[in-house]
């Protein structure tokens, strides 16, 4: 492997940096900072945790992660898609492993970045994708109910039938106040004006209004101070992890989930960011930046995190140049914390619900008039995909439908690899390799190749000893094989072993420089003999004709 190559985008965009640049970054990023403040209070308490990780996280995870990362105008921090892998990681193992997880999925991303995986996440399906998307949406949706209607629920459960069971259970005990004051709040942000939201973003029109009149008419609703306390000022000193070696083996799955996870949204982000600005990201580097970012967050109590795509939108629509854009982000973000601090305790829980219902809602791709448009296979996978997540656990949604999604590749690939056998009139497309001016000798069967021969279609190759029994010459067309693996390439060997057998001879010719270099890799071409790897279909009639001829056998 070459030597690793680490160059963070904010080095490349600082070169010429000038002062009309900069008044850009900073008005983009105290608007970012606007949008991001109540985020990332709202994702921490959905995931378990203290209002201020969320805070905690995005400024020292979206400081870093600019400054070291392969994009130019992402925004990172906590985001919705880890709340209910989260959630279930504190239910089950305590904040303490959360943070463990934390610092091994940070581990993960950079390993993964260093050995150049930024490319294998873009494999991943758009079906599964927003299979589970929609999953994670649903779920926030749920554990949201609580607290927008104020249910009396001391504690809600992790997954889907045990916390709609703790809803049936505890819906009588519906609270009025607080019912109405986040179904006003949630009307609010979904009716907002878009002309407002660069001003004024919704949720944190949504925040101050409902924390003035929580204040001014003193209602009687849940919020930050009564919960937890306010939160505190200031970012915390660093603190060393509580590393339980009892639990790091049952840690493993649950990290490389956030690991891969995170990746996914990171460069999903990444890719949108450059379809809005026509620019073109490193995908190893931004998994490098993220990775780090996630390895120091926990070290201050932080929480998982990874590129946002609406706050990225927001930064870009807000007219940011560099990543310095996301840095004065978490800069506004600290200033908050140092600040601003006690108002928090005023914040009505009601609140940060709302938000979150409004972010599931819009998180997820809900027009299912689109699905008609899809392979029924492709939509199969979503709605399994979307299923599982539900019902069960992303990791097993992601490992299932991944699966489902390979096995139809591979039928699909499948049904478009064939072998047909060449005739006279075959006299059409490219003139090196039609039978144009051509013409077959007796005792010879030429076929061409088509597709890929791979281990979901090397029986095909069967074909060609059913179909010309009596030929003692057989040429295999390649120029159209898109693909060959180790499994076609026995197969190719097993056809020229039993054609020797029984002292006949196989020919291959039209091979493209990669499927030929298997073919020497493998000593095929060795054992078939240079005679019989031709460049094309009238060198390989010419070979087969002397073949004939001569009765000479090769192999």
């Amino acid at each position: 492997m070459s030597a690793i190559a680490f160059r963070p985008r904010l080095l490349e965009t600082l070169r010429g940096y000038n002062r009309a640049m900069l008044r850009a970054d900073l008005m983009a990023g105290v608007t970012v900072g606007i949008v991001a403040l109540p985020l990332a209070m709202a994702f921490a308490i959905a995931s378990g945790v203290p209002p201020q990780a969320g805070i905690f996280t995005a400024v020292i995870a979206g400081a870093l992660a600019a400054a070291l990362g392969g994009t130019r105008l992402c925004v990172t921090g906590p985001t919705g898609a880890f709340i209910v892998i989260l959630y279930g990681i504190v239910s089950k193992y305590g904040v303490a492993n959360l943070l463990i997880c934390t610092f091994m999925a940070g581990a993960m991303l950079v390993l993964m970045g260093v050995f150049r995986l930024g490319q294998v996440i873009r494999f991943f399906p758009m079906p599964l994708i927003t299979g589970f998307t929609n999953g994670i949406a649903v779920l926030i949706f749920l554990t949201q109910l609580k607290d927008f209607f104020g249910l009396p629920i001391a504690k809600m459960p992790s997954g889907f039938f045990a916390v709609m069971a703790e809803l049936s259970r505890h819906f009588a005990g519906l609270h009025w106040p607080t019912t109405l004051l986040s179904s006003s709040l949630l009307l609010l942000i979904l009716l907002w004006p878009k002309r407002l939201n660069r001003l004024l973003p919704s949720p944190f029109a949504a925040l101050v209004l409902a924390t003035l009149v929580t204040m001014l008419f003193d209602l009687p609703v849940a919020t930050l101070g009564s919960r937890f306390g306010g939160i505190p000022q200031g970012l915390p000193a660093p603190a060393a992890l509580d590393l339980n070696l009892a639990h790091l083996s049952d840690l493993l799955a649950p990290a490389f989930t956030i690991a891969l996870l995170g990746a996914i949204e990171s460069l999903l982000c990444a890719v949108v960011v450059d379809s809005l600005t026509a620019d073109r990201h490193d995908a190893n580097q931004e998994l490098i930046g993220q990775g780090i970012a996630n390895m120091v967050v926990p070290f201050f109590g932080g929480i998982p995190a990874t590129g946002a795509v609406v706050r990225s939108v927001t930064n870009i629509g807000n007219g940011a140049r560099t990543p310095l854009a996301a840095v004065f982000h978490a800069a506004l973000l600290l200033l908050v914390l140092l600040l601003a601090a006690p108002l928090a305790a005023h914040v009505p829980l009601a609140a940060l619900a709302a938000i979150l219902v409004s972010v599931a809602l819009k998180m997820g791709d809900w027009d299912i008039r689109k699905a008609r448009q899809f392979p029924r296979h492709d939509t199969l996978v979503l709605v399994v995909t979307f299923a599982l997540t539900v019902a069960f656990d992303l990791t097993v949604a992601v490992e299932i439908g991944l699966l489902l999604a390979a096995v139809f590749f591979i039928r699909s690939m499948a049904s478009h690899t064939g072998i047909h056998r060449l005739l006279p009139e075959h006299a059409q497309l490219f003139e090196r390799h039609s039978m144009a001016g051509k013409s077959v000798p007796d005792g010879c069967a030429a076929f061409r190749v088509e597709g890929a021969l791979f281990f979901g279609a090397a029986d095909s190759v069967d074909i060609i000893l059913r179909d010309a029994p009596r030929a003692r010459a057989v040429i295999l067309q390649l120029h159209r094989l898109v693909l060959l693996d180790t499994t076609g390439l026995l197969a190719l060997e097993a056809l020229r072993a039993r054609l020797a057998e029984q002292g006949k001879t196989l020919i291959l010719c039209g091979a493209a420089d990669e499927v030929m270099a298997m073919l020497e890799g493998s000593r095929l071409a060795e054992r078939l003999g240079e005679d019989n790897l031709q460049p094309d279909l009238a060198s390989a009639l010419q070979r087969a004709e002397a073949v004939l001829t001569d009765g000479v056998v090769w192999g």
